[in-house]
């Protein structure tokens, strides 16, 4: 060990990972965004944000859900090393590793286009889609009864309960509306955003108790 190294902080501290978090949802985010103003021909009523991979612009959405994929990864990360210790929050911390990788597989398996014959690659995504909410709705109620009793994450813990809980109704909402003439493509936009509230905000607390 040399001179400059002593007393020097870890590189990937909490903090950092917490920033990283942010920084992948708050690109996802307007990603998404972007792939409003490329693609207006898209109705958001009726399509659903998977349907942005398809296409010229494509791209810019499989960007979408690696950074997602990797805030996933960050966050993960961040609270092994400062979240709560408890037996359920260690449960929800870990469980963030199956939307790390499905996000990834999303990317890389985009959907079938609507009325279009099913494929082995759309199949992928379906079931990816799928899991990865199943698991984030899983991994919220999990943090959220984690953070409960924790010292440091107590102050947190009605924001966290709300928002897990709106992260529920908004998957209701989807799930209820996935049906021909439906809003199907409104109620998708709403889970994403109330998603990406929840990652934002864990993020921020996680920042500020790490740097308690």
């Amino acid at each position: 060990m040399t001179t400059e190294s002593v007393g020097k902080p870890p590189r990937f501290t909490s903090t950092f990972l917490a920033t990283a978090a942010f920084a992948c949802f708050a690109y996802s985010v307007l990603a998404l965004l972007l792939m409003h103003v490329l693609r207006p021909d898209y109705a958001p009523a009726s399509h659903m944000i998977s349907e942005y991979a398809l296409g010229r612009y494509g791209w810019v959405m499989t960007t979408c859900f690696l950074a997602m994929g990797c805030g996933c990864v960050m966050l993960l990360l961040g609270l092994a090393r400062s979240g709560p210790g408890s037996v359920v929050a260690w449960a929800g911390t870990f469980l963030l590793g199956v939307p790390s990788i499905g996000l990834v597989v999303s990317a890389f398996f985009p959907m079938d286009r609507p009325g279009t014959p099913s494929t082995p690659t759309g199949e992928i995504h379906n079931n990816s889609f799928f899991v990865n909410v199943v698991s984030i709705i899983l991994v919220t109620v999990l943090l959220s009864v984690g953070f409960w009793n924790h010292p440091r994450w107590r102050t947190y813990r009605r924001t966290a309960v709300t928002l897990s809980a709106l992260v529920v109704i908004a998957f209701v909402l989807q799930f209820l509306t996935l049906h021909r003439g439906m809003p199907y493509g409104l109620t998708n936009r709403f889970f994403f955003a109330v998603l990406s509230a929840w990652f934002f905000a864990i993020s921020i607390r996680l920042r500020a108790v790490s740097r308690e």
